[in-house]
């Protein structure tokens, strides 16, 4: 018979439990049977120690297997992606529509922020009478009507999950390639999906930094979920900036509305072409992956996503007319201030992982569980890499709610943003695609 003492012990000496002592554990995280302290310690374990591509998928199958597995039965293919986590990063609220415009159906399992990353969840929570806790029923409603729903994971989906999600925020074992791949797919997993699409991030604003360590977690996430019959591909994309240019909760909702509604492209729609462009193709929906981006982009051209988007924040309890009248809806910072810049030059760099924690001490995310969030906060119009800057030219504009709080994310930004001499060589948005 298993306990945690054993597997713990097994993983500080660099042992991978069994499938069964995984499946044990992982069912210890969904009772309660396994305790706060011993979840702490099995996740700095991993973090460590890692589980090796056997005990990865064993753990995955074992999170996904801890509470109920759905099944759909819809006109389309249930398709989904997921990202690894970034600093203005709202491609879920724009492609999840997108998708279903296309013919698609994306029951999304999201989750909240975690470090310097902010939540979809979070975003959604922006906007008055959302709600993201739905009941297994209501969710299968949304999706069949919407197309498309984001939502959190109820207590009966990968719950084993939950209690690790919680613990990994606040005992700086985020960045467990291991335990990210468990927790990203055992939700996807256990959404019943027929195809899955990875973005996985590279640089200052993510949690992999090197081409090397996001090529590895690619890689594993791309081996488990297809060993697990969910067919999927992973792209390398750059998060050496911003991927949008506001950072905050309602701040980014409102910069995919400027995209649904035909005001802003840019990074935000280009990625969501290729990362929609793969999941139609492999879906059935599209011939290849440029067909399948070409639509994705149409579907945002035409209205038709922001439609689908508008109709899933009626069904998930928000305002009737959001898209026709979102920036009413939001809300806003009481301290709102522009950062210039203090001499001329080039953005030679950004400091991703800077720029999102200065958010987070805005209020705008969690520094320890249970925080409150002030979705108002955060930081836009920020500059990105290359651009040409006067003296007094701004760098950004900080949302804030009260005065000594934008004090302490100037400072930040300034420490983030780099000037030059010389325009920087600027990153392509894709690196890669594995599988």
């Amino acid at each position: 018979m298993s306990d945690a003492r054993t597997i713990i012990a097994k993983l500080r000496g660099r042992q991978t439990p069994s499938r069964d002592e995984l499946a044990w554990f992982a069912q210890g995280l969904a009772d309660g049977s396994v305790t706060d302290a011993q979840a702490g310690a099995f996740a700095m374990a991993v973090c460590l120690n890692g589980l090796g591509d056997v005990g990865r998928v064993a753990l995955t199958i074992a999170m996904r297997d801890s509470g109920q597995v759905l099944d759909w039965d819809l006109g389309g293919p249930v398709l989904d992606k997921h990202s690894t986590g970034g600093v203005g990063d709202c491609v879920s609220l724009v492609l999840a529509p997108a998708l279903a415009a296309c013919g698609a159906y994306v029951p999304m399992i999201s989750g909240r922020g975690l470090g310097h990353t902010g939540g979809t969840l979070d975003k959604l929570d922006a906007i008055p009478g959302v709600s993201t806790q739905l009941s297994e029923r209501r969710f299968r409603d949304v999706v069949s009507r919407a197309g498309c729903a984001i939502v959190g994971a109820t207590a009966h989906v990968a719950p084993a999950d939950k209690r690790l999600y919680a613990v990994r925020d606040v005992t700086a074992t985020v960045e467990s390639m291991d335990l990210i791949t468990a927790s990203i797919l055992s939700k996807k997993l256990a959404a019943g999906l027929e195809g899955l699409v990875l973005d996985v991030k590279v640089g200052s604003g993510a949690f992999m930094k090197s081409a090397e360590e996001a090529r590895a977690l690619a890689d594993a996430l791309v081996k488990t979920a297809n060993a697990a019959g969910c067919k999927t591909t992973a792209l390398i994309t750059d998060m050496s900036q911003p991927l949008a240019p506001s950072l905050g909760n309602a701040l980014e909702v409102a910069e995919v509305m400027r995209v649904l509604t035909g005001a802003a492209q840019g990074p935000l729609l280009e990625i969501c072409a290729a990362l929609g462009g793969v999941l139609l193709a492999n879906g059935g929906l599209a011939e290849d992956v440029q067909d399948g981006a070409d639509a994705i982009v149409a579907a945002v051209a035409d209205g038709r996503a922001a439609e689908r988007f508008g109709a899933m924040i009626a069904a998930m309890g928000g305002p009737l007319q959001f898209t026709e009248n979102w920036a009413r809806f939001l809300p806003e910072a009481t301290v709102i201030r522009e950062v210039t810049a203090q001499g001329a030059g080039h953005v030679t760099s950004i400091d991703g992982e800077a720029l999102g924690l200065a958010v987070v001490g805005l209020g705008g995310g969690r520094q320890v569980e249970g925080d409150v969030i002030n979705p108002a906060v955060g930081l836009s119009e920020v500059v990105r890499l290359g651009t040409q800057l006067r003296k007094g030219q701004p760098l950004c504009v900080i949302h804030a709610a009260r005065p000594a709080d934008a004090d302490r994310a100037e400072a930040a930004v300034r420490a983030a943003i780099t000037l030059g001499s010389v325009a920087p060589a600027l990153p392509d948005l894709i690196v890669e695609r594995i599988g």
